[in-house]
């Protein structure tokens, strides 16, 4: 049991050092960073959610924009890879972010969007678990993130400014 806590702790650890050191190079690499992020929704009204093998929880699919990388290209890359998933509608821009937790200078804009999945996403490095989900059964680790953009995109509460 403690053999095993000392393991979770020690990936913890690599996890957070691995992050700053990326956000690291990003600042150095970047003027300011933006992200996207998006809500992605099948033709049953469930939603997409993907979960890291860096990061604890469950998020909604996105990544950053790249150089010479427009905002849509990035978001079709970031749906296509983590999901395997294709627009079937253009994707609506829901709100733009300002997210201070990962830079003072990063933001993120959060897109609704209608998919179809072209194939199933299995496990990798990056991603691992993928799936569709009722926004009324989400899975228990849903990150806190992820539930108030929810509730913004369902018209509970107001969209925040801050992620």
């Amino acid at each position: 049991m403690n053999q095993q806590k000392g393991l979770d702790e020690g990936t913890g650890l690599r996890r957070r050092l691995l992050l700053k050191v990326l956000h690291s190079y990003f600042a150095m690499s970047r003027g300011m960073t933006l992200g996207v992020r998006a809500a992605c929704f099948n033709p049953q009204g469930e939603i997409f959610l993907v979960r890291h093998s860096y990061v604890p929880g469950w998020y909604m699919p996105g990544g950053g924009v790249e150089r010479h990388e427009t905002a849509f290209e990035a978001l079709e890359k970031e749906l296509r890879e983590e999901g395997n998933l294709e627009l079937t509608a253009p994707p609506q821009l829901f709100h733009v972010y300002f997210n201070r937790r990962i830079s003072p200078r990063d933001h993120v804009l959060l897109y609704r969007t209608e998919v179809t999945q072209t194939a199933p996403r299995l496990a990798d490095r990056e991603i691992v678990e993928a799936g569709f989900f009722d926004p009324r059964d989400l899975p228990k680790d849903v990150t806190s993130a992820t539930l108030r953009r929810l509730a913004e995109l369902s018209g509970e509460v107001s969209p925040a400014d801050i992620w």
